[in-house]
């Protein structure tokens, strides 16, 4: 039978190393960022997806799509009824294909573009300096992820008819041509280059505020993140409109939206159609979804931040 000895050993200091996860080290190499990155997009974008195609769904034009539904919640449902549960999900793997590298390239991008800004600075992080680095991030990886955008929303709508991914993806480039895919591009980064600027500016200020020590702290880059990405998606819901309509002008009925072609075009025809509430058409969902979304893009970022500062410092004790 076993005896209970006090143990004598001497803990290791590697568990008592503070790890500064704020900044990766120098020797992490760039695709700790890119892996980092790409787990934290594809963690963000597939988890509230379907909050995604009920803003989807509420903000096109002149498409079988176009129902006006009272709720969120009555959207899911008249949803998952009429056309099934899985209906939920249809286009979630074009995310999951271009969330992967767009994110990874994002993050990078983000990392490195922070560091030059704040070593600029003096060396003193900043939110002006994130939300910099966040603008410059979005130009690179939009440029990555529109057309997989285009066919996920494609494939939200209703009667469309695409088999899958690739049969949505070889209809539009036959139909429409190559430009379709980019189309919205223009409009996208003057979505998202405000859109992340305002998220990791405000994400900055919370993390700091919420945890000045500025220690690894899951509950405050949930809360962080969740409001940094909730104030985001409200204040650029009506260029996401525009946007929208742009990447469904090719399912629409209507000639005139099929024949728009830039910002400007999309914002008349919505006013035209839909009066100034047409711009805050998708805001509930396009909030609702963010939160949770960029909680859970920020909690596994940082984490993944943390788990890859924490194995170097170990590494190099």
């Amino acid at each position: 039978m076993p005896t209970l000895t006090h143990s004598t050993e001497v803990p290791s200091p590697v568990a008592d190393i503070e790890y500064d996860y704020e900044e990766l080290p120098e020797t992490s190499p760039l695709t700790m960022h890119l892996i980092a990155g790409a787990a934290a997009g594809i963690m963000e974008h597939s988890v509230m997806y379907p909050f995604d195609i009920v803003k989807t769904r509420m903000q096109v034009v002149g498409s079988p799509s176009s129902v006006v539904y009272s709720s969120v919640t009555q959207a899911l449902k008249t949803i998952s009824t009429t056309e099934g549960v899985r209906s939920l999900w249809r286009g979630v793997m074009s995310v999951v294909l271009g969330a992967g590298p767009a994110h990874a390239v994002y993050f990078a991008t983000y990392e490195q573009t922070k560091k030059v800004l704040t070593a600029a600075a003096g060396g003193n992080a900043n939110a002006l300096a994130a939300g910099a680095a966040g603008g410059v991030a979005t130009i690179v990886s939009d440029a990555l992820m529109n057309p997989f955008d285009v066919i996920k929303q494609r494939m939200q709508l209703a009667g469309t008819g695409y088999r899958n991914i690739i049969d949505c993806a070889s209809k539009v480039l036959r139909n429409e041509g190559l430009r379709a895919f980019y189309v919205s591009y223009p409009t996208t980064l003057m979505m998202n280059m405000p859109f992340q600027s305002i998220q990791f500016g405000c994400y900055d200020i919370f993390r700091r505020t919420l945890n000045p020590t500025g220690s690894y702290s899951p509950i405050t880059h949930v809360f962080a993140g969740g409001m940094a990405g909730a104030v985001a998606g409200a204040l650029t819901t009506p260029i996401d409109c525009c946007k929208t309509l742009l990447q469904t002008r090719g399912a629409s009925a209507d000639m005139e939206v099929r024949a728009a072609n830039s910002m400007d075009a999309a914002a008349r025809i919505i006013f035209k159609k839909q009066g100034l509430s047409g711009f805050t058409r998708g805001m509930k969902p396009r909030v609702i979804a963010n939160f949770p979304a960029t909680a859970i893009s920020w909690t596994t970022y940082e984490y993944f931040k943390w788990m890859i500062s924490r194995r170097d410092a170990k590494r190099n004790f």
